[in-house]
């Protein structure tokens, strides 16, 4: 069942996205009090956990261009996997800045699975002015209000990824695994922009009166204008399946 709702998503017209659902059975059982109307009681449920996922396309105005793609199991740490290319050969600053989407919630009736399917659609960005390009995405995301670090350290921006490498085709591929960049919750990074930076991030110990603050990283090569950077919304609640005859019952 897990599988066909997946395909269901996937296919979906209706689905203006290029994030992803995967569900995967805890196989748990639970109490069926909290269920939606016409729910069997005597049915043994599972809760389905979701991997949330998101996808980020960054565009600058040279050749630089990348994707990064976020992938979070449950409450763990979020995965992200990017791919920059048209940069010098050498180390970019990579972060995550304050720029958010406001979303309109738009809820669709699926007939085939028997449930309200709950998507996020981009209306503006909160930032207006995009003239300015990259600049006008913000500062790093620093919901803690702390100053600039390494990714490793207690005392960082939780946008600080660190530098991504470019080789000598000015190429850069990394994998960067982090816990405070979450794809949900009051601290969400979904809706947030990336940004290539021209210069290595000094982390916070070069010394620079920029260190603190954006790590003395130069300037930005590729990021969004307009919303092409920024995260997409993925269904991030909790399904309740049903094992037996019923399908589906969403749960907000």
């Amino acid at each position: 069942m897990a599988a066909q709702f997946q395909t269901l998503l996937l296919s979906s017209s209706a689905r203006p996205f290029h994030a992803a659902f995967l569900a995967r059975p805890l196989g748990l059982s639970l109490s069926t009090s909290a269920l939606a109307p016409g729910a069997t009681a005597a049915r043994r449920l599972v809760v389905v956990a979701v991997t949330k996922k998101a996808v980020a396309v960054l565009k600058g105005t040279s050749n630089v261009e990348g994707v990064a793609t976020l992938v979070q199991e449950d409450d763990g740490p979020t995965t992200v996997t990017v791919r920059v290319s048209g940069l010098t050969p050498g180390l970019h600053g990579f972060h995550l800045v304050s720029a958010v989407l406001r979303y309109f919630n738009l809820s669709l009736q699926s007939k085939l699975v028997n449930s309200n399917i709950h998507l996020f659609l981009p209306l503006q960005h909160e930032y207006g002015d995009t003239t300015n390009g990259c600049i006008s995405t913000g500062a790093h995301f620093n919901p803690k209000n702390l100053t600039h670090g390494a990714p490793e350290d207690e005392v960082r921006h939780a946008g600080d990824l660190g530098n991504i490498v470019a080789n000598s085709e000015g190429v850069a591929e990394a994998t960067i695994i982090d816990n405070q960049i979450p794809l949900s919750g009051s601290n969400s990074v979904v809706g947030r922009a990336f940004v290539v930076h021209e210069l290595e991030d000094d982390l916070g110990k070069g010394g620079h009166e920029l260190s603190l603050t954006t790590g003395n990283a130069g300037g930005r090569l590729a990021c969004g204008t307009q919303y092409t950077c920024l995260l997409e919304r993925t269904i991030v609640s909790l399904l309740w399946l049903q094992n037996m005859q019923g399908g589906l019952v969403w749960k907000s």
